[in-house]
């Protein structure tokens, strides 16, 4: 028989599963005040990182490349000399807990099956063990390079497994990609192109 608190803590963890089971939250704004009719070239600033000041990493070359493919896409062309846009990244990871549901002091009996005709002992706690859990998060922005003014940003927030210390190119363009599905403009146009979500 499975006792009340494997009941609970397994629930719990089948919930937490099954919010994450849509994949990674991604929200994104823009500037409406910004002309992004005027915007036609991109490069990248100084500190795009991935947090990693002082040296280069796999990862931020990675999400570079990946930002690069999509903003040349959307027919933005890349330099390094004065260009229109600067894309800047940041990318973390953060350990998290969630605790079971239950608690100390509950005031059901240990054996739920036994109430009505002997109990166990009242306040027994039934909480599971806390779930541990890590949450990546990686955040895109888009600057007005002339004004340095943020036009646009997108952020993607979502658990991670054991590659997100050294994800795969393939996985940064996936994660890239989601993100700036959510960017409704084209080089030198105005009127966001694409509903924005």
């Amino acid at each position: 028989m499975i006792s009340l608190p494997r009941i609970l803590a397994l629930a719990g963890a089948c919930g937490l599963l099954a919010a994450c089971a849509s994949g990674p939250s991604i929200r994104s704004d823009y500037d409406r005040n910004a002309d992004f009719g005027r915007y036609r070239t991109f490069g990248f600033t100084a500190n795009a990182d991935a947090g990693q000041p002082g040296y280069r990493t796999q990862l931020a070359d990675r999400l570079k490349a990946a930002a690069r493919g999509q903003m040349e896409m959307r027919g933005y062309a890349y330099t390094e000399q004065d260009p229109d846009l600067l894309v800047n990244f940041s990318a973390k990871v953060e350990e998290k807990s969630v605790g079971a549901p239950g608690g100390a002091g509950a005031p059901l009996p240990v054996w739920g099956y036994r109430t009505g005709f002997y109990s166990g002992w009242p306040g027994h706690p039934f909480g599971g063990p806390d779930l541990q859990y890590a949450e990546g998060t990686l955040n895109i922005d888009v600057v007005d390079a002339r004004r340095k003014q943020l036009v646009w940003e997108g952020v993607s927030v979502g658990l991670v497994g054991d590659t997100a210390l050294a994800p795969s190119p393939e996985q940064v363009g996936q994660a890239v990609a989601r993100i700036y599905a959510r960017y409704p403009f084209r080089a030198g146009v105005s009127a966001p192109q694409l509903p924005v979500q």
